[in-house]
């Protein structure tokens, strides 16, 4: 006997919408479950948990969908039911909202293979940058057919609902006001219960991270993540008193040739050194886009798609055991041009009043530098020009407007098409932009005045396009073509700047903004954050290896002492040459926050959570072990300190 839904009456197609999104939403969690089956736990017992997890916030997830629905229903008089006007709203907003849920769950798809999570502030993010962000999606996939199978699968599913008679049955029953009342009764207090006390957060039920990521629903996490972007420290986080965080901090930072210009909560000071200042020597900073440090042969690789930068770690200063602070380019810059550790929430670099700030830029500035920033792009995305051209810097990009906000007063200057050969989604091709820094670099020297130019490269991102015949991997099929490309322009860019006068006296400094990927079973995974960094074409009596632990925040007060340079600091990093250099990385995600020092790490998160690890480099993983306070009071101060002083304005 073939089996039907109960009868709903006027609110058949509305409950049938319903059960088809949670029936989804567990195929979806069943696949992402298959996915990673050799990283998630899969006991009876996280299954089932996983399972029941993701189906309560399915449940709150599709009230708010359907609630605009549910009032519409309440309020239609009966006498209108099954009119035309009728017919066409709840068919078409029915159609709508299949289709569009039918492409979130490709969607998902895709943000799963690229982060290994559900939607979070990324996505948030990519929602605001729609050009770049379609513009990936069709060079990354094939639009029409994806378009095509969204379109099929909601015609199929429309059909079921009418063969199921869904259809029928709403534009033909009457729905009596107590009906009324309760349908809406019962949405709008599961609505308001999931509003004022349920949160994202309490889908992380489990130790093994992809579990919990699967135990949530994406558009769930989509909302929460657009409502918690910015994240005041104090308000989330395990804090102590100022005076003693700053005092922690203060110590941490000491240095002998340091002076705190402060008593209060400041970590300014002026660095000396006696030793005369070499001369003012021209510097290339390149942020390479996701340069993980497992990519190099130095680290263990062996596909050899690094030759060039191989071949950089034998002559340079070669940092062997840094790490980045963040997952995403926007932390990368904040870290190398503030020298910050990474605070929770939203980059510094996306934050409202980040203008005028005290960054390496105000370094060179003080000392007559000519400072520009050369992206691929349109540097309108993730707020870089706003950011960069507030703090000093001269823009070079491939922006569609031509200017800046009135509040900046900058120089922006378009990248034009006869000086482009190639040009992806993400920006033109790393050649063209490391050319396009050569020429700038000429129009400098010949003015005499000494440069600090900073490249951003886009070539190793998604859809990993550039131009054909360069390298031995056709463009556009995978990852490792576009590292082996990007290592293949830098070779280029070396190649080429020798012959120019002023190459000698120039120091090219090299290091990723962040690794490929940062996803894994742990609450962090270290191995993720671990990036190769390099200072290249010093006098050979420099060149080593340093072995040390460090962080990205260290690479600038290390290549300043070198310079013996006698500067104002606001940086929490430190010279990692200095015999006293304490080693310690400082990393995060949007909402954990983390102390490495050695195998030991410590992580906090928001709800005002922490735990302690031990960090087992061979196997990557994290063992939990007892709460070490000491330990904790300095992880805390990290950060609060440091959101304390951008919070406060202490950073201008």
């Amino acid at each position: 006997m073939k089996k039907h839904l109960p009868k709903f009456g006027r609110y058949s197609l509305l409950f049938h919408f319903m059960i088809w999104f949670l029936i989804m939403s567990q195929i979806l969690r069943f696949t992402f479950f298959i996915w990673q089956y050799d990283e998630v736990t899969w006991n009876i017992i996280d299954l089932i948990r996983t399972l029941f997890t993701g189906l309560f916030f399915d449940i709150g997830t599709i009230t708010f969908i359907s609630l605009a629905g549910i009032v519409y229903y309440t309020i239609m008089p009966n006498r209108f039911i099954g009119t035309l006007l009728d017919k066409i709203l709840v068919c078409f907003f029915t159609a709508l909202t299949t289709f569009i849920l039918v492409f979130t769950f490709f969607a998902e798809l895709t943000f799963w293979d690229e982060f290994k999570t559900r939607f979070n502030f990324i996505a948030v993010d990519y929602l605001i940058y729609t050009h770049e962000v379609v513009a990936n999606i069709e060079q990354s996939y094939p639009l029409p057919l994806l378009i095509g199978g969204v379109l099929l699968l909601t015609a199929v599913f429309l059909f079921i609902f009418h063969k199921r008679k869904a259809f029928t049955d709403t534009f033909s029953s009457k729905a009596g006001l107590k009906t009324r009342i309760v349908v809406l009764s019962c949405a709008l207090a599961i609505a308001l219960f999931f509003g004022s006390f349920i949160h994202n957060y309490q889908a992380e039920w489990s130790s093994n991270r992809y579990n919990s990521e699967i135990s949530k629903s994406g558009i769930y996490s989509f909302f929460a993540a657009f409502r918690n972007n910015q994240m005041k420290y104090v308000d989330f986080y395990t804090s102590i008193d100022n005076d003693k965080a700053f005092g922690i901090i203060k110590e941490k930072l000491k240095n002998p040739n340091a002076r705190y210009n402060s008593m209060g909560y400041s970590i300014h000071r002026t660095i000396t050194d006696s030793t005369p200042s070499l001369e003012n020597k021209n510097v290339v900073f390149v942020l390479v886009e996701s340069l993980s440090g497992s990519f190099l042969k130095e680290f263990g690789n062996k596909e050899n798609i690094t030759p060039f930068m191989d071949s950089l770690a034998q002559k340079s200063i070669f940092f062997n055991d840094l790490y980045a602070t963040g997952t995403r380019t926007v932390r990368g810059m904040e870290a190398v041009t503030l020298c910050i550790p990474p605070t929770p929430g939203q980059s510094i670099v996306k934050r409202p009043e980040n203008q005028n700030l005290y960054t390496v830029c105000s370094v060179f500035k003080s000392r007559a530098y000519d400072c520009n920033f050369f992206y691929g792009g349109d540097g309108y995305f993730d707020n870089m020009n706003a950011y960069f051209g507030g703090n000093g810097f001269t823009i070079y990009d491939r922006g569609r407007g031509s200017v800046l906000s009135d509040k900046i007063k900058t120089t922006r200057n378009n990248i034009n098409d006869n000086e482009v050969t190639f040009e992806n989604a993400w920006g033109i091709c790393d050649e063209d932009i490391f050319n396009k820094m050569l020429k700038v670099a000429d129009a400098q020297y010949k003015d005499s005045k000494p440069f600090f130019n900073f490249v951003m490269t886009t070539s190793n991102h998604r859809p990993f396009t550039y131009p054909e015949g360069k390298i031995d991997i056709p463009s556009g099929t995978s990852r490792e073509g576009a590292v082996k490309y990007t290592d293949f322009a830098l070779r280029q860019l070396f190649k080429k700047a020798s012959t120019k006068p002023w190459f000698k006296n120039t120091v090219f400094v090299i290091i990723a903004d962040h690794c490929a990927s940062s996803a894994g079973k742990d609450e962090i995974d270290v191995a993720n954050y671990h990036i190769p960094a390099f200072i290249v074409n010093l006098s050979e009596q420099y060149n080593q290896k340093i072995m040390k632990q460090c962080s990205q925040i260290d690479l600038w007060p290390t290549l300043f002492s070198i310079f013996h340079w006698n500067y104002e600091s606001d940086f929490f990093g430190k010279n990692v040459l200095a015999s006293k250099f304490e080693e310690r990385a400082l990393m995060g995600t949007y909402r954990k926050l983390v102390l490495m020092k050695k195998e030991k790490v410590m992580i906090l998160s928001d709800q005002k959570k922490q735990a302690f690890y031990t960090w087992n480099k061979s196997d990557n993983s994290l063992k939990s072990i007892p709460m070490n306070q000491s330990f904790l009071d300095e992880t805390i101060s990290w950060y609060q300190t440091a959101d304390y002083l951008f919070t406060n304005k202490l950073l201008k």
